[in-house]
């Protein structure tokens, strides 16, 4: 009788962890939603708040997790088996590729999908371009002028940028890793082979001081003036200068890349209906108008006003093949981790 009653309280503890785990779990506190994002951190917390204001069912109720968007790509690879987010928030089309080809997504709603235009959605629409980021060149204005600072992408391998260069760490960031392919990809069209935008990355390395290993230390040691020059992405530095930071962005003369940054539901996620509400959330134009105007955002979503900030900007789009970034950006960046970081 007892073993019997024993086998029974086991079985009961089982199930009810097993309804946790799936997520079905309803208590007013349970969590309803977990969010795996590379988005800055200020920003994503601007949506959620929204979000949970729109829907108060929900408030307090959104875990959210931010990582740089390589550590998302890993983190939800490594959880395939048993998912333990939702929602895929941030990273570009080369790492949500690599996340279509890994089976770790399921598509969106088609109402959230016929909002985005198709040239911005993934294979299959298993994921989602929310917005456009122009990657541009930035300097601290309280160390440079307007006349000392950088204007195009070859003036940062000149002899007077040496020790003048902080740059994010590449390895963990899918930002800098689209950047570097990019300048190496425009060579390599020039040329037929990567050596000149190996060569070009050489000279950068020279010239840069050190490899900061996130934004927000990139940031605060670019305001402690350690050295007055980075590249980053344009979104993010009008964020900072709006904040106090005395950051001024340099378009460069021969063009930015301009990266897709994505979202995407997460396949088998412990919530996949709050991941559907919040997607479509996340992709209405009021949300991305919202986005526009105040945190510098160039959705893809069409807007009913382009956003006042954009024409002070002047966008000017380097041509990039992103396909053939796709396919040799793992070999390429492998190449500058093992060849050319701190071994010029």
């Amino acid at each position: 009788m007892r073993i019997r009653l024993i086998a029974a309280l086991g079985v009961i503890v089982a199930l009810v962890l097993g309804l946790s785990a799936c997520g079905l779990s309803s208590g007013p506190n349970s969590v309803a939603l977990t969010i795996y994002t590379s988005r800055p951190k200020v920003i994503a917390q601007q949506v959620v708040d929204a979000f949970e204001a729109a829907h108060p069912e929900y408030k307090g109720r959104v875990q959210m997790l931010t990582l740089g968007a390589s550590e998302v790509l890993q983190r939800v690879r490594a959880e395939k088996n048993r998912p333990q987010a939702d929602i895929w928030w941030g990273g570009t089309s080369q790492q949500f590729g690599q996340g279509v080809d890994a089976s770790l997504l399921t598509p969106p709603p088609a109402e959230v999908i016929d909002r985005v235009p198709e040239q911005y959605r993934g294979a299959d629409n298993l994921w989602l371009g929310e917005m456009r980021m122009a990657e541009v060149i930035f300097y601290n204005n309280t160390m440079l002028t307007p006349e000392q600072a950088p204007k195009d992408w070859g003036d940062l391998v000149e002899p007077d940028m040496q020790g003048k260069i902080l740059l994010r760490d590449v390895a963990a960031s899918g930002t800098m890793r689209s950047i570097f392919s990019a300048l190496i990809g425009r060579a390599a069209t020039e040329t037929g082979a990567p050596d000149a935008g190996y060569d070009f990355l050489r000279a950068l390395d020279r010239n840069t001081k050190d490899y900061p290993a996130n934004p927000s230390d990139l940031y605060l040691r670019i305001q402690r003036q350690e050295a007055p020059v980075s590249i980053w992405n344009l979104q993010d530095i009008l964020v900072q200068r709006s904040k106090g930071a005395p950051f001024t962005p340099v378009m460069p003369a021969s063009g930015a890349p301009v990266l897709l940054d994505g979202v995407g539901k997460i396949k088998d996620g412990p919530h996949g209906e709050t991941a559907d509400t919040f997607l479509d959330f996340l992709l209405q134009p009021t949300t991305q108008q919202m986005l526009a105007d105040k945190s510098f955002q160039l959705p893809t979503v069409p807007l009913e006003q382009p956003p006042s900030w954009l024409a002070e900007v002047g966008l000017n789009e380097m041509p990039v093949d992103w396909h053939t970034i796709n396919e040799f950006e793992a070999g390429w960046m492998d190449y500058w981790v093992q060849n050319i970081k701190n071994r010029s």
